[in-house]
């Protein structure tokens, strides 16, 4: 990817070249949304190719570390909301989970180069990323390598230096509150030379086993992005550097960069049989939905020779064997017509090509008339092969594809992608929660009562053998945790018995797989009733003190009680009101001057009371 940058920033200045903003379209007879399998770079120099530049957010707006800003409709005018819901990103929203800035380059073990704050000088990263959130998408940024020859392998050997690394990295995720980072080192391959590989490969592994533990720890994604590798048996490895079977159980994601097949030479972009090759390994040894495949939006334009004497007033660089041009595919129907050509597809290679000459007259440097013709050769991939590679998504039930780069694919292609995620889009679970044994979601203390849910699809029916999570988020937390794990019955349904020490709300939530999206009930509040436990004793002596212990459940400190005597049949109360300590317990002590039985008990001040006692003063 690193070597598709320079052309990716040429392109920023050809002026022919336009931005494309897809109309959203809407899932709508079948009620399913499309599967979000559709992701894709975004490097700093192209963030306004998907959504607009808006003003900067208000100072009040800012965000502290791991707190990210508010961005939300309210934050902007009327023609400012406009402009970002019809951008390539929220237009494309539904396709998406997460996104990865292409931003951060690695420099040092201490030092990570921010890209985006130079390409965009007036327009904050933290702006663009809060618009990101605000379409729904995850924040995955992605970082390169940008040290010299072999220099980060050699960090890498050193355990103290690959532990700074780790810290610096996970230092950056935190900061930014991002979801999680996206590897794309790609020095091994092309910089340091395969003769390395053997040297770096574990030290490559060691490292990413120790900063996905730290990634983790922290609940973040770790992603990497890497050329093709074939199994190991066979004679062509491809960049075993990545060591992928080694890394599989300790990465999230794994993206294939399956283009750039041909470089030097005229040829495919990146040939299906290649690319289903490399994905074929990959899911042989990690989970298919970790797996990305590489979806190229740039083709490439190739000299293949020049005959005659090209005059001074040609283009420069009219070499055979020169670097190809480059152009985003966005803009292929429309070269193709300047080149006055018509573009084939190659059915084995799964791609759009064609051939063309163009004609130079002019004069020669000492003034003579002189032509040359130049033929040229172009590779690209087009709708149909977008649709061809998303059909290797649905085989073998990947994670998605990734674009390098978001919105440089051509219109008709992004359609594709559209229809193949709606053609595999899983079906959506409804799950609906009740609660028995709890009239009006309300219990006693430590009362038992009886959670109930149905799981069915749309129209109804019954899922079985689904595992559903029961969660919980009590008064006091802003976050869902897992109290167990249910598997419903032929008819849909989970049933368990619960009791609850406080109020708490609860909900049922599965895990999406290729067939049924994930799913989450709505929230069922439960009321705990307030307990007093009572340690008194059953007699006492004329004039002896009386101590009377109650116990708060659920047990909280600061709460008033009244101890309170029965005298003809209205209670009073027995001396001043007594604050709960930091364990709910209340502590009343008095004293009884004549023989017989007193009844008391404890009246929780605005709330309940304890049930009545009766003690023998001797």
């Amino acid at each position: 990817m690193k070597r598709i940058i320079a052309f990716a920033l040429s392109l920023i200045t050809i002026a022919t070249l336009t931005t494309h903003i897809t109309t959203a379209q809407t899932a709508s007879a079948a009620d399913k949304p499309p599967r979000k399998v559709i992701t894709g770079w975004l490097p700093y120099y192209s963030v306004r190719t998907i959504m607009p530049l808006v003003r900067k957010l208000p100072t009040a707006q800012a965000p502290v570390a791991g707190k990210p800003a508010v961005c939300d409709a309210s934050q902007y005018g009327p023609a400012e909301n406009q402009a970002i819901e019809s951008s390539y990103l929220f237009t494309n929203k539904d396709l998406m989970k997460e996104v990865m800035p292409f931003w951060f380059s690695i420099k040092s073990p201490t030092v990570i180069r921010n890209d985006y704050v130079t390409g965009n000088p007036s327009w904050p990263m933290e702006d663009t990323v809060c618009l990101i959130r605000r379409a729904g998408l995850q924040v995955i940024p992605t970082m390169t390598d940008g040290t010299d020859k072999l220099v980060l392998s050699g960090y890498l050997a050193n355990a103290a230096t690959r532990t700074t690394i780790v810290k610096t990295i996970v230092d950056l995720v935190l900061t930014n509150d991002f979801d999680g980072i996206d590897l794309d080192y790609e020095g091994f391959a092309f910089v340091d030379g395969n003769t390395t590989w053997t040297k770096t490969a574990p030290r490559w592994v060691a490292f990413i086993k120790e900063l996905s533990a730290a990634m983790r720890s922290h609940n973040k994604l770790l992603s990497i992005s890497t050329p093709y590798v074939y199994d190991p048996r066979e004679k062509q490895k491809g960049y075993f550097v990545y060591a992928w079977a080694d890394v599989a159980n300790y990465i999230d994601r794994l993206r294939i960069m399956t283009y750039d097949y041909s470089v030097a030479k005229p040829g495919p972009i990146g040939p299906i049989s290649w690319t289903e090759k490399t994905l074929k390994y990959a899911i042989s040894i990690m989970s298919p939905s970790k797996v990305y495949i590489g979806l190229p939006g740039y083709g490439r334009d190739w000299i293949t020779s020049v005959n005659g004497k090209c005059p001074v007033s040609a283009p420069p660089g009219l070499i055979g064997g020169a670097k190809a041009a480059t152009f985003k595919t966005s803009y292929a129907a429309t070269k193709a017509a300047i080149d006055k050509a018509t573009p084939i597809f190659d059915e084995k290679f799964s791609e759009a090509t064609y051939s063309y000459t163009q004609i130079y007259n002019g004069l020669s440097a000492t003034g003579a008339s002189t032509e040359c013709s130049v033929n040229r050769t172009v590779w690209y991939q087009n709708a149909r092969s977008y649709a061809e590679r998303m059909a290797l998504v649905a085989k073998y039930r990947l994670g998605g594809a990734a674009l390098w780069t978001l919105a440089m694919e051509d219109p008709a292609a992004t359609t594709e992608l559209r229809n193949a995620a709606l053609a595999i889009a899983p079906d959506p679970v409804v799950s609906t929660l009740s609660i028995e044994g709890a009239p009006q979601n309300t219990i006693n203390y430590a009362g038992l009562f009886t959670v109930k849910g149905l799981l069915t699809l749309k129209d109804k029916t019954p899922i079985a053998g689904l595992t559903v999570s029961l969660e919980i988020k009590r008064a006091n937390e802003s976050s869902w945790s897992k109290v167990t794990e249910l598997v419903t019955g032929v008819d849909g349904s989970i049933s368990t018995p619960m009791t609850l020490g406080a109020d708490a709300s609860l909900r049922l939530t599965t895990v999406g797989t290729w067939e049924q999206a994930e799913s989450v009930s709505p929230e069922s509040a439960i009321k705990v009733k307030n307990s007093i436990q009572l340690d008194r004793p059953v007699s006492v002596s004329k004039g002896a003190p009386i101590v009377i212990k109650a116990q708060l459940l659920p047990r909280v400190a600061g709460k008033s009680a009244q101890l309170q005597k029965n005298i003809n049949g209205k209670w009073q109360n027995v001396g001043a009101a007594v604050i709960s300590d930091a364990n709910g317990l209340f502590t009343f002590t008095t004293v009884e001057a004549k023989r017989g039985v007193v009844t008391m008990r404890v009246q929780l001040v605005g709330d309940i009371a304890s049930e009545q006692f009766a003690i023998v003063i001797r």
